[in-house]
């Protein structure tokens, strides 16, 4: 934990003229946090909200379509659902959590209809409920959220969790961008849905996520979770950050000269592209899909067709260059770890929610876009929302409680020398970006950049208080340094290929490895195993 600063005191917020209680603190407006926020409400708690972005706007799920795991409670079709993915995530998804995330997402994905959600319906007249447009989910979720009496503080980046003397989250404090001006709330509870972490990769609306809320939290004392199934790389035109990848399964990848490269439109062909673009490029041509297909295509994904259309390419009949972006863990499963079924942390009056939390409970080591993720987000987001205003009921006044702040790099004041976000931001983007260190994994590779990141966030500690101008970018760039710390760590600790995680120089799974590795710290970053849930036979015989 940081040195902890008394509130009256702190560097992260000499004047702040925004100042209010709540009962529930929510940080980050996407879909898990505006779910966290109106589950709140509706238990009778005061309810803030502050997001980095303008809530119902950024983040990952505003500018685009996203599935949703929306199954209908037919036995065998839940069964079906469960059994799809869990071979794919290297069997570490535990099926208790799976079935209350179906049940909680078919509940709410019915609650949005009943809000006024427009679902399309199929050809015999039946809403089709397993999809959402981003736009129009999160208009809807910030509208709901307001009528539910939420009060949101809209491009209010938190900046430190508060604590008091027990070490129990009571709030967080943070600056109002667009007025210039600092921010405190007094909370009973905190759920952070900051999302995950994309290292400012350019991934489709993800420049936001960073990783904010998990330096945060462990800057309080909490653990992390699957941090080693972190490295998701989404393929994208090389020109644009659009990184929605369904409509890629109708194409066909060549090299510069228009030969096919073989093996990149298979299941395997993410690494097949990886390791082509290593030393040339590599053009795509979506040529597969017929007319009907096509239109329905623009109809569902417009976003996907837009640079396109800028740039004057027909991708159906043309190519263009593309490449992979990392999506980190926003599109990985690493997060804070979750304790209980409340989605408590480890840190008394801490909750998480949505791509901020591990989503191994249901993905185990693998994930992509939408689907699992969108429905975790509005399962998990529901959980911690009430489970939050249930603990807030619980404890006595937050009058009386002595708060301190528990952030600590680029706040502190004890060190005289300029913290420089920009030159920690490129050094943490050239170990993670290429795909040699990050996809393509082998002990020596982890281990020198990992070597290298920790030598980093030395200097980073030496380093004094950022800037006023520069404070949101330099905890930006302090908790990608963490979140790379956690991932290359944790990656270290798996001696095999399980998942998303793949070791070259361990290219099989290993099943004495079947467990999770929960990692922590700051200074010191600690990885450890803990148990994975009871195999069915059905899975043992795979």
């Amino acid at each position: 934990m940081a040195i902890q600063t008394p509130i009256s005191q702190s560097a992260a917020a000499p004047h702040a003229p925004v100042r209010l209680d709540a009962d529930v603190l929510v940080i980050g407006g996407g879909p898990a946090g505006t779910w966290a926020a109106c589950s709140a409400a509706a238990s009778g708690a005061q309810v803030v909200l502050v997001d980095k972005g303008y809530c119902g706007s950024s983040g990952a799920t505003a500018p685009s379509g996203t599935g949703v795991w929306y199954v209908p409670p037919d036995p065998a079709k839940r069964e079906a659902a469960m059994a799809s993915r869990e071979e794919l995530g290297g069997f570490l998804a535990d099926r208790r959590w799976m079935g209350r995330v179906l049940n909680r997402t078919y509940d709410n994905v019915n609650q949005l209809a009943e809000w006024g959600y427009p679902f399309p319906l199929d050809d015999s007249g039946a809403p089709r409920r397993n999809s959402l447009q981003g736009p129009e989910y999160m208009r809807l979720m910030r509208r709901r959220a307001k009528e539910a009496g939420v009060k949101i503080l809209d491009h209010s980046p938190a900046l430190e969790l508060l604590v008091d003397e027990d070490g129990a989250v009571a709030g967080a404090t943070g600056i109002r961008r667009q007025k210039s001006e600092r921010w405190v709330v007094r909370a009973k509870s905190v759920v952070i849905a900051t999302g995950g972490c994309a290292f400012l990769s350019k991934a489709l609306g993800c420049n936001v996520l960073t990783g904010d809320g998990q330096l945060m939290a462990a800057e309080a004392g909490a653990e992390m979770s699957g941090m080693e199934f972190s490295n998701a790389y989404a393929i994208s035109p090389a020109f644009a950050s659009v990184t929605k990848t369904l409509f890629y399964s109708w194409a066909t990848f060549t090299y510069g000269d228009g030969s096919v490269i073989p093996g990149a439109a298979s299941q395997k062909g993410r690494s097949v592209i990886a390791r082509t673009l290593l030393d040339q490029p590599v053009y795509c041509r979506i040529d597969k899909a017929d007319a009907p297909t096509q239109a329905a295509m623009r109809d569902a994904q417009p976003n996907f067709f837009l640079p396109l259309d800028r740039a004057g390419i027909d991708p159906f009949t043309q190519r263009f260059p593309v490449t992979l972006r990392l999506e980190g863990t926003v599109r990985g499963t690493g997060g804070l770890r979750i304790a209980d079924e409340s989605c408590a942390t480890s840190v008394i009056g801490l909750y998480a929610a949505g791509d901020a939390a591990t989503r191994e409970l249901i993905c185990g080591g693998f994930t992509g876009g939408g689907s699992h993720n969108a429905a975790w987000a509005m399962s998990s987001g529901f959980w911690a929302g009430s489970s939050a205003a249930e603990h807030a009921r619980q404890i006595g006044p937050i009058e009386h409680r002595h708060l301190v702040c528990a952030g600590g790099a680029a706040l502190e004041t004890r060190h005289a020398r300029a913290f420089d976000p920009e030159s920690i931001i490129e050094a943490v983007q050239a170990e993670v970006f290429p795909y040699p260190k990050n996809y393509f994994r082998t002990e020596d590779r982890l281990g020198g950049a990992a070597d290298r990141l920790d030598e980093l966030w030395h200097e980073v500690r030496a380093a004094g208080a950022a800037s006023e101008a520069d404070v949101v970018r330099a905890r930006e760039a302090a908790a990608m340094l963490a979140t790379s710390r956690w991932m290359y760590r944790s990656a270290l600790a798996r001696k095999e290929t399980r998942g998303m995680h793949k070791r070259e120089d361990y290219p099989r799974q290993d099943s004495a490895q079947r467990h999770y590795l929960t990692s922590g710290g700051l200074d010191e970053v600690w990885v450890a195993p803990r148990p994975a849930p009871s195999l069915v036979s059905r899975e043992q015989a795979a």
